[in-house]
């Protein structure tokens, strides 16, 4: 068997998988195309750039993607290792400096003599055994091979927030606090009834970016452009990502909140939550300006949409990850149908130790539904419906608890210790 693996791609899924294999002693080649040539929405030169969000979502294991971070954890997950390590204050949340983040993934991985790193644009496949991480922003070329030897692929769009600068805000209007009295993490801009419709208004009519087939766009409904959302009713927003519960300010409730989350460790740049946005640069600063605290912002980063490519993984991968037909030969990450930055490094993790696994003549791992892991690639690999669609991890796609719990929080901890117990019995 073949001692040295190429993985394709060096996102959150590639890296972790890579870190899987050189742990377990086996050589890899890692094909980069950055910094020679960068997707619509890469600028770091360091591995696993984090192109969305900050955030890595909920940290409590009654919620599924806390569950699964708390299984990576307990497994030796690097992008769990550097998450943790570089966190900044968010709540309930593991929120990262997006910066030290990617730098700590990156000289984790170089510092294994047993790592290639090769700065080229895959447009072809690697012979196996391989990884492809390529991610949802995979090249035309590769995207053009992997259409003409496996099928057709899927897509939809994707959209990251605008991020501005703490100094610019106006504090005689934003307050410090989390959600429900849980600290003050987040910075908040409260809005009156006046205040919401003058923005709704304004937002609705404003002018979107120029996107391939945008008129009528699939959207992932987990990153949702804001103003795509604020037209589908006058109250969506203020119910949804601008909902005032819990963050009421001298005993009053506003009518509407903006929430901005810390963005990086010097505490000097926030995003602007639930703002992924395809607006017009000019417009969001336009449109955002009128949010309250926000009249002077400086824009570090403005919101961008990009298509992201998946497969039909249902019809082409195992549990594993693997190719139906060839069990060497891999895919992780968002390509393969899993939302989110923690599912594409878990699917990345379930491909590099089952791959070593193989190349080691064991047979792989089946996580099972019963684990956050396993449910992510019995999910990808074996829905039956007809629109298979990328979806983050739920307790909905996990085994459900044999005993009848009524207490939602009380059945999803029951499920999240029969998960860790179940993974404290594998031999990783």
């Amino acid at each position: 068997m073949k001692n040295n693996v190429t993985v394709v791609g060096a996102g959150l899924a590639g890296s972790e998988a890579a870190y899987q294999l050189l742990k377990r002693g086996f050589s890899v080649t890692l094909v980069e195309m950055k910094p020679k040539k960068f997707s619509p929405a890469h600028r770091s030169v360091s591995f696993a750039e984090l192109v969305c969000s900050n955030s890595l979502r909920s940290d409590r294991i009654e919620n599924a993607v806390g569950l699964l971070k708390e299984e990576l954890r307990r497994m030796d997950s690097l992008i769990l290792a550097c998450a943790d390590e570089t966190r900044v204050p968010a709540g309930g949340a593991l929120a990262v400096d997006r910066d030290g983040f990617s730098e700590s993934v990156t000289k984790r991985l170089m510092s294994f003599d047993n790592l290639t790193v090769v700065h080229e644009e895959a447009t072809d496949f690697p012979e196996s055994p391989c990884i492809i991480a390529s991610g949802p922003l995979t090249s035309d070329a590769l995207s053009e091979t992997i259409e003409r030897k496996l099928g057709v692929s899927l897509h939809f769009y994707d959209a990251a927030a605008p991020i501005v600068t703490k100094e610019s805000l106006n504090f005689d209007r934003v307050y410090a606090a989390s959600r429900y009295g849980r600290g003050e993490d987040y910075l908040n801009c409260p809005m009156t009834r006046e205040e919401y419709f003058a923005f709704y208004h304004a937002l609705i009519n404003a002018e979107t970016a120029p996107l391939h087939s945008f008129e009528t766009p699939r959207v992932f409904e987990g990153c949702m452009p804001v103003e795509v959302m604020a037209k589908r009713g006058e109250l969506t927003l203020a119910y949804g990502p601008l909902k005032p519960v819990g963050l009421e300010t001298e005993g009053k409730r506003p009518f509407a909140v903006v929430q901005l989350r810390r963005d990086n460790a010097e505490d000097t740049l926030y995003n602007i939550v639930g703002f992924q946005t395809n607006l017009k640069f000019g417009e969001q600063k336009r449109v955002f300006g009128m949010i309250p605290g926000l009249e002077n912002a400086e824009f570090v980063r403005y919101g961008v949409m990009h298509r992201n490519t998946f497969l039909n993984s249902p019809m082409l991968l195992q549990p594993d990850f693997s190719l139906r037909s060839d069990p060497l030969f891999f895919f992780a990450g968002q390509m393969t149908g899993v939302e989110g930055y923690v599912e594409s490094a878990a699917s990345g993790f379930c491909a590099g130790v089952n791959l070593a696994r193989k190349l080691s003549g064991k047979d792989p791992i089946d996580f099972t539904a019963k684990t956050a892991i396993g449910a992510l690639g019995h999910y990808v690999s074996e829905y039956a419906g007809k629109d298979f669609q990328p979806m983050n991890v739920t307790f909905g796609i996990m085994d459900a608890y044999p005993e009848r719990i009524r207490n939602k929080q009380e059945r999803y901890h029951k499920i999240a210790e029969r998960s860790l117990q179940y993974l404290s019995t594998l031999d990783l």
